[in-house]
């Protein structure tokens, strides 16, 4: 390997530490409590393979605020709260400061936000909230574009072609779901979502229709309910399924929530129409949020690391060189007291 080829992954990976340690080794004038041993096997890797630092880029980085932005789309959600407390609290370590917007779902007021903070200069954008798809995604894509260019790192959460990406696992974690509940022995499904505009919808949708198909169940463009991700759809879609099953009509015996919100919506709303969850019907959700486990009966969902989804975030938003970076997390189905074996009819 030529030394100019030399990257900072490269040191971290033969020290045996992570970038956000190797950075602050490398790439830090105060290493920001790094041990001793930790440094050492940093400055021996970082000679060994003749790292030397991308000054170009280092100048870009320090001419910047000590700040990181962070885009969330609503930081009163459990799931976004307890990203930006990891992002915050990592950003810390770092001696960062963190500025968080709420762009409610709107991609013309994410476009705004992502301008007013380009102009603040911070040292990287984090951006939490679900891509948008088609049109609405283009001028998210420039704003972000532009950041890149004029030396900043971007991170995204999930997929937003642009900067260092994490894979949070969506579409994967509802085609394991969608596998767990069809070895319950469902074969009929219902999914309640947000708005198809929004790439974690697409995501986790298309995620189970695949697992569905893979056990030989199809589901339905009719069979999907889109809205918003809130309780009050759930809600909704509760009555509308209890209307018709009060009507004669057959209606599924298991419903996944593309969102915790909006099964716990759906719990509600079942169970206050006199449908019980789940020896009637089975409701499952996604996400894990602290609500879930402690709801009546106890929400089966897709688990996602979210704390160590914001650290991962801000150890790449440290980075001032090198290739983007792919990081992808593990989701973990947890089958709990909302979905048991649909009952014979």
């Amino acid at each position: 390997m030529s030394r100019a080829a030399v990257r900072l992954v490269d040191v971290a990976e033969q020290a045996g530490v992570s970038l956000a340690t190797a950075s602050r080794v490398l790439n830090s004038s105060r290493p920001y409590g790094v041990r001793a041993d930790l440094r050492a096997r940093v400055l021996e890797a970082a000679e060994q393979l003749g790292y030397e630092p991308n000054h170009h880029a280092r100048a870009l980085a320090g001419s910047a605020s000590m700040t990181i932005g962070l885009v969330v789309h609503d930081v009163r959600d459990a799931y976004f709260a307890l990203v930006a407390g990891a992002v915050v609290s990592a950003a810390e370590e770092h001696g960062l400061f963190v500025t968080i917007v709420n762009t409610y779902r709107d991609p013309e007021q994410e476009t705004k936000y992502l301008r007013l903070l380009r102009a603040q200069r911070p040292r990287a954008i984090i951006v939490a909230g679900s891509g948008f798809r088609g049109e609405a995604a283009e001028p998210i894509l420039a704003e972000l574009k532009q950041f890149e260019a004029s030396g900043g790192v971007v991170v995204a959460l999930g997929t937003q072609h642009a900067g260092h990406s994490i894979d949070v696992g969506n579409h994967d974690g509802a085609r394991r779901l969608a596998h767990s509940l069809c070895d319950l022995g469902h074969r009929e499904f219902a999914v309640v979502t947000g708005s198809a505009a929004m790439n974690t919808v697409a995501d986790r949708v298309e995620g189970f229709r695949q697992g569905l198909s893979e056990r030989g169940v199809e589901l339905g463009e009719s069979a999907v309910h889109y809205g918003e991700p809130t309780r009050e759809t759930g809600r909704q879609a509760a009555e509308r399924f209890a209307a018709a099953r009060a009507a004669g009509a057959q209606v599924p015996t298991c419903v996944f929530g593309t969102f915790d919100l909006i099964a716990a919506g759906l719990v509600g709303g079942l169970t206050q129409a006199g449908i019980v969850v789940p020896d009637q019907v089975s409701v499952a959700g996604f996400g894990d949020v602290p609500p879930a486990a402690d709801m009546t009966p106890a929400l089966t969902t897709v688990r996602l690391p979210l704390e160590d989804i914001g650290r991962r975030a801000v150890e790449l938003a440290l980075l001032t060189e090198g290739d983007r970076q792919l990081v992808t997390v593990e989701p973990e189905v947890l089958l709990r007291q909302s979905t048991a074996a649909p009952r014979e009819r």
